[in-house]
């Protein structure tokens, strides 16, 4: 594997989890779940204890024999299908600014609020103070998070491919892209390949999605998604071999 990008070994939990946010619905027996993971060299035993601490987690809801994603992870699965398929706008030079302008005294609503505006594809210029080309939609996952900024487009002194390059670390980025897209293609067996497709998403979440303008050539965000998308296709064949009858 490419000592660039973090590949974790295959566990249970990231299966089921993985599996789940990559299909198509995030509802499956546990019966399937089952065969599917033991085909990637699981045993049923740990399977079993995955899905009972999921559940005590409130990750997973079981009922009847089947297991389904929580609210939670729906919307974390509705998110992932959005970086797959962004929506991007045409770009006209401007730029959104967010600016913090109700503090927090407590350290965990701060590094909160900080991992919201990284997920919603923010760079940080200075404490409190972060931009991004304003060629998306931002979103932010809650009010109270949303009435703590304030909400403005500029255009910045600084060259905005400059500025972009020096706030999102694009060229790490496709470097470690391009590191994933090696190990998909030279994984030989499926159960690595879904270790490396797991990376994959982590990665592609973090993708600034930046104007086609502001991005170095060549740029691998694509290709990286194309690469998912074909493991993806290849993991639903392996789920629908899997499938009880209640499943059909």
């Amino acid at each position: 594997m490419p000592e660039r990008v973090n590949i974790p070994k295959l566990t249970a939990r990231s299966v089921i989890l993985s599996a789940l946010l990559g299909l198509d619905s995030p509802d499956a027996s546990i019966n399937g779940i089952l065969a599917m993971t033991t085909d990637l060299g699981l045993r049923e035993s740990t399977v079993r204890v995955a899905l009972t601490r999921l559940v005590a987690a409130g990750d997973l809801e079981r009922t009847n024999g089947r297991c389904r994603l929580s609210p939670r992870l729906v919307e974390r699965q509705r998110r992932q299908d959005r970086a797959l398929h962004p929506a991007r706008r045409d770009w006209d030079g401007m730029w959104d600014l967010a600016v913090v302008t109700v503090g927090s005294e407590s350290s965990t609503d701060r590094a909160l609020l900080r991992d919201a505006l990284q997920k919603a594809r923010l760079g940080e210029i200075r404490e409190g103070v972060w931009a991004r080309p304003a060629n998306l939609g931002i979103e932010f996952p809650s009010s109270d998070l949303r009435r703590r900024l304030n909400l403005f487009r500029a255009v910045p002194e600084e060259a905005s491919a400059e500025l972009a390059a020096r706030l999102f670390a694009l060229s790490t980025w496709a470097e470690s892209a391009v590191d994933l897209l090696d190990a998909l293609a030279t994984a030989p067996t499926v159960a690595e390949r879904f270790e490396v497709a797991a990376a994959c998403v982590r990665h592609i979440l973090r993708d600034p999605l930046l104007p086609v303008e502001l991005l170095p050539e060549p740029w691998p965000g694509d290709r990286l998604r194309d690469g998912y998308e074909r493991f993806r296709n290849e993991l639903t064949g392996l789920a629908a071999r899997h499938l009880t009858p209640d499943d059909a």
